[in-house]
C-alpha cells in the first residue's frame, strides 16, 4: 500500500525558505512520478510542480517556477520542495502525491496523496 507522508511546513516571514519532505514508501516508484500540490483556505486544490522518480525531469506552475526546487533522493524514497522566496500568497495545506505514469508535466491530481502539512507565510 502506498504511503506518502509530509514534513516540513511552518510558520515563515515572506521572503524567507522552507523545505518540505515527503517520505514514500509501500513499493517501488521507478517509472511514477511525484508531485506536489497545494490547496489555500476557500480555493481549489493547485498544482505546483512534478518529478520523475529518476529525477531528470521536472516540471513547475508559472507560479512558483524560478522560487520553489523539486528533488528526490532515492535511496532515502523521499522527495522534496525547496521553497525560496515565499510570499503570503504561497500560504497554504501543501500535499505530496504520487502517479504511476512516467508523464512529467501538468497534473491535474494524482492517484494516491499524503495527509498535508501546512505552510504560512506572513508579511
Amino acid at each position: 500500500q502506498v504511503q506518502l507522508v509530509e514534513s516540513g511546513g511552518g510558520l515563515v516571514q515572506a521572503g524567507g525558505s522552507l523545505r518540505l519532505s515527503c517520505a514514500a514508501s509501500g513499493r517501488t516508484f521507478s517509472s511514477w512520478t511525484m508531485g506536489w500540490f497545494r490547496q489555500a483556505p476557500g480555493k481549489e486544490r493547485q498544482f505546483v510542480a512534478a518529478i520523475n522518480w529518476s529525477g531528470d525531469a521536472t516540471y513547475y506552475a508559472d507560479s512558483v517556477k524560478g522560487r520553489f526546487t523539486v528533488s528526490r533522493d532515492s535511496a532515502k524514497d523521499t522527495f522534496y520542495l525547496q521553497m525560496n522566496n515565499l510570499k503570503p500568497e504561497d500560504t497554504a495545506v501543501y500535499f505530496c502525491a504520487a502517479d504511476p505514469s512516467d508523464y512529467v508535466g501538468y497534473y491535474l491530481g494524482m492517484n494516491y496523496w499524503g495527509k498535508g502539512t501546512l505552510v504560512t507565510v506572513s508579511s
